[in-house]
């Protein structure tokens, strides 16, 4: 399947990558599955830099979670694209991403580790600026950032893309360290309105540092040009959208990385 590249490349996170982009297959472990995730920077630069970790949607650590590595790679980052299911497994139905993605749904502490696990990988690299870190993810993997925030992890950010923000384990309070930046589909109706009055309240409570961005026009998976292919309803590409929440998200590394 091919990937369209995205309007906006993310140039002003930092000074375009003047060397190679390196990427490789990272292989880890949580308990006793074992995982293989996506690293990728710039050969050239020598010093460590800010780290991003990014969650995959439900189809998996697929072409679209690499292109994001890779393009967060070329703004000056250090990129993991961690791997949720394991051995890099990937579905190509809504069926099979709905059982690979199912466990983590029903277990916030399951997946809440498995994030983890993914997040010491990057930490733990010698490129990575550990003071520095922000995780990203889009739609699954955008709730998932989000119950990493929850449990207190200890980072400068978390951002959702067209994530769901309910929970089984709400965050307590002063429990959310990390600064949260939520980019909604205002049309999404995976995410209906009373959710996202349940998500403010839920900030509220824990005491965080939170922003909402609602786009009008836009439904689930706004930022994946491929979208549309799946056939779900209420799934679909938005360019202007896109736009606007990776211009959000360019504001928001700024925030976390100064």
């Amino acid at each position: 399947m091919r990937i369209g590249i995205p309007s906006l490349l993310l140039c002003t996170l930092s000074t375009l990558a003047l060397g190679e982009i390196h990427t490789e297959t990272v292989p880890y472990s949580h308990g006793d599955t074992e995982l293989a995730g996506y690293l990728a920077y710039d050969d050239q630069e020598g010093d460590q830099r800010p780290g991003v970790l990014i969650v995959h949607e439900w189809w998996g650590l697929n072409a679209f979670a690499k292109q994001e590595a890779r393009r967060l790679a070329e703004a000056g980052h250090l990129a993991f694209a961690l791997d949720m299911y394991g051995d890099g497994a990937t579905a190509s139905d809504a069926g099979a991403a709905g059982a690979l993605a199912a466990p983590f749904y029903d277990n916030r502490q399951l997946a809440r580790d498995r994030v983890a696990a993914g997040l010491a990988v990057l930490r733990n690299h010698p490129l990575c600026d550990s003071d520095r870190i922000v995780a990203i993810g889009f739609c699954f993997g955008g709730s998932m950032v989000l119950e990493l925030a929850r449990s207190g992890a200890d980072l400068q950010g978390v951002a959702s893309f067209h994530g769901g923000l309910a929970t089984s384990e709400p965050a307590s309070a002063d429990a959310v360290r990390a600064r949260v930046l939520v980019l909604h589909g205002a049309d999404d109706p995976m995410v209906p309105d009373d959710e996202v009055i349940a998500f403010a309240d839920e900030m509220r409570a824990a005491g965080a540092d939170w922003q909402l961005a609602m786009y009008g026009g836009a439904v689930h998976s706004f930022t994946n040009p491929n979208a549309a292919e799946a056939g779900l309803p209420g799934v679909a590409y938005h360019e202007q959208t896109d736009r606007r929440a990776r211009e959000a998200l360019t504001a928001f590394f700024r925030e976390c990385f100064r």
